[in-house]
């Protein structure tokens, strides 16, 4: 009967899939300063729909709308760390030799896909029932 070293034991219990901690400083390290730029640029485009749509959106300035305007920008946030997600798992996938280029596009394309949704929800849900 063959006997397994201590070592080889040791490392039974470490999943192949658990991150490493050196793996999630170099993510939030890249993720984390583009998080201002990124609710820089949602914030841009909610300034940009009420100064062309000011009469419009006038009436909604309130500080009710103040408070659900704040649970979005949380929710917008929330979505930003789906980019941690997609970190982990290209981080315990063989090909991540080149994931540090393909961080940018990943958060370009995040971004991009956020700024379209953000549009269609003010210009689908929410200017049509401003009053």
């Amino acid at each position: 009967m063959e006997t397994k070293s201590p070592e080889t034991l040791a490392e039974f219990g470490k999943s192949a899939a658990r991150p490493s901690a050196k793996g999630l400083i170099a993510a939030a390290r890249f993720w984390e300063p583009l998080r201002l730029l990124y609710n820089l640029l949602l914030f841009g485009v909610v300034v940009i729909w009420l100064v062309k749509t000011w009469p419009h959106f006038r009436p909604a300035m309130t500080w009710e709308s103040l408070g659900i305007m704040t649970v979005l920008a949380l929710l917008a946030n929330v979505c930003y760390c789906a980019a941690y997600l997609a970190e982990l798992l290209i981080q315990n996938a063989s090909v991540s030799a080149g994931w540090n280029r393909q961080r940018w596009a990943v958060w370009v394309a995040g971004t991009l896909f956020a700024i379209v949704f953000e549009n269609y929800w003010i210009a689908d849900e929410i200017y049509p029932f401003v009053k």
